[in-house]
């Protein structure tokens, strides 16, 4: 999964944290976006402040869609390779370097699976950010 950054590994889970980090960089700076593109109420004659709206919300749902896939994407991988651990463990349930990989990979997956979650609420606060600004000039298309 190739991301802005470079290639999102799902092996490392700090690495996988990094390019998220990255790929989160428009919505850390949607407030200066905003600032600096959208007019206030004196300027707004001087730019077209509904297709700025569209760009940006375009820019936003595209960043998002992108981190949702890259997100996915590591959870499938690793659930696959929980799921192939716990076969082997069950084979040979007797092996400690098995338990141990199988251990860290379970983890390892409870930590992708909450990034899910900080998505969400990443997702959430530039959407109610990007709202509150470009609501007078551009309506968001109804998601269904």
């Amino acid at each position: 999964m190739a991301a802005p950054g470079g290639v999102l590994n799902c092996e490392d889970f700090s690495m996988f944290q990094e390019v998220l980090k990255v790929m989160r960089t428009i919505d850390d700076r949607i407030v200066h976006a905003l600032n600096t593109t959208v007019p206030t109420a004196s300027f707004s004659g001087k730019v077209d402040a509904t297709q700025t709206c569209k760009e940006l919300y375009e820019s936003l749902m595209e960043a998002h869609l992108s981190r949702d896939k890259a997100i996915k994407s590591c959870i499938t991988e690793t659930s696959a390779v929980v799921g192939q651990l716990r076969e082997e463990r069950a084979k040979d349930s007797d092996n400690l370097s098995i338990i141990k990989q199988l251990r860290k990979e379970q983890t390892k997956l409870k930590l992708m699976q909450s990034e899910l979650n900080v998505e969400e609420v990443v997702n959430d606060q530039s959407m109610k950010v990007f709202n509150e600004r470009c609501r007078i000039h551009y309506t968001t298309p109804k998601i269904k």
